[in-house]
C-alpha cells in the first residue's frame, strides 16, 4: 500500500515526520533511485527502493519495533540524538534500545522527564499536542507578586514576539528569597518558562519537568530511565 513518505521515513525511525519532511525537501530522499522532492509524494515499501542519505530504509520498516522510554533527564544534556558540537545527549543515557530521539525538548540547563522513541508519528503527535499538558516545578529568583503571576496567567507577549497561551500556575512555597510554583502548559514555545519569569522580572534558577500528559515517575531518580507502561502509552496516543 503507498503511503506519504514522510510518515515512512518516521515510521522507520529515521526522523519525526516534520524533519522527514525537511529531508525531503533537501534532496536526500529518493525512490527506484529517482530524487523526491515534492511533499506528499507516496511509495509502496513492498514494492519501491526507498532511500534517504543513500541508505536503504526498507528493512527497517519491516523488521521494526517501537520503543517508549522515559527519562529523568540530568542538566548538562543536550535534547537531540545529534550535535554538532559534542557536547552530551539524551540519547547518550539510554543504552541496548537501538537508535532513538528524543519527543520535544527540554532545554540544556533543565532537568526532568523526556521520552525517546523510534516511533516518528507519536514523536510528532505528543510534540504538538495541545491536548497533552507539561508539568514543571519551577524556582525563581525573588518572590513575584500576585499581580505578575496573574498575567502569566493570562498569557504574556515574550520579548521574541510570542504570545504565549493561558497557563495554570500554583505557588508551591517560599525559601528565603526564592519562590517555587507548578505551571502547567500546552504548548511548547523554545524556553517558554524561562521567557516568561524573565518578562515579569524573575529570573529562573531552576527548572524541572515532573509530568507529560499523565505520565509522571516520582521514582526515577536523575539519568535513570525506564519503559513507558502499557497504560502509560496508551494515555498518550491519538
Amino acid at each position: 500500500m503507498q503511503e506519504r513518505l514522510q510518515k515512512l521515513i518516521a515510521q522507520a525511525g529515521i526522523a519525526s515526520r516534520r524533519a522527514a519532511e525537511q529531508l525531503i525537501l533537501n534532496g536526500e530522499v529518493s525512490v527506484n533511485g529517482d530524487i523526491v522532492t515534492e511533499l506528499g509524494t507516496k511509495a509502496d515499501p513492498k514494492k519501491d527502493h526507498i532511500k534517504v542519505r543513500g541508505k536503504l530504509i526498507n528493512a527497517k520498516l519491516q523488521s521494526r519495533s517501537n520503543t517508549y522510554i522515559l527519562l529523568n533527564k540530568p542538566k548538562g544534556y543536550l535534547s537531540s540524538a545529534v550535535d554538532p558540537e559534542g557536547r552530551k545527549l539524551v540519547t547518550d543515557l539510554v543504552k541496548g534500545k537501538g537508535k532513538l530521539h528524543p519527543v520535544g525538548r527540554l532545554d540544556y540547563n533543565t532537568e526532568g522527564l523526556i521520552i525517546l522513541t523510534n516511533d516518528g508519528e507519536f514523536t510528532n503527535f505528543v510534540a504538538s499536542s495541545r491536548k497533552i499538558p507539561k508539568v514543571y516545578e519551577v524556582k525563581v529568583k525573588g518572590l513575584p507578586n500576585r499581580n505578575a503571576i496573574n498575567k502569566l496567567r493570562r498569557g504574556i507577549m515574550l520579548d521574541d514576539g510570542f504570545k504565549t497561551a493561558p497557563a495554570d500556575i500554583r505557588e508551591l512555597k517560599t525559601t528565603g528569597n526564592n519562590a517555587w510554583f507548578e505551571v502547567t502548559l500546552h504548548e511548547g514555545h523554545n524556553q517558554q518558562i524561562r521567557k516568561m519569569f524573565d518578562a515579569v522580572g524573575n529570573s529562573v534558577v531552576k527548572l524541572r519537568r515532573i509530568r507529560i500528559g499523565n505520565v509522571s515517575a516520582p521514582e526515577l531518580r536523575t539519568g535513570r530511565w525506564r519503559d513507558l507502561t502499557k497504560e502509560e502509552l496508551r494515555s498518550l496516543k491519538p
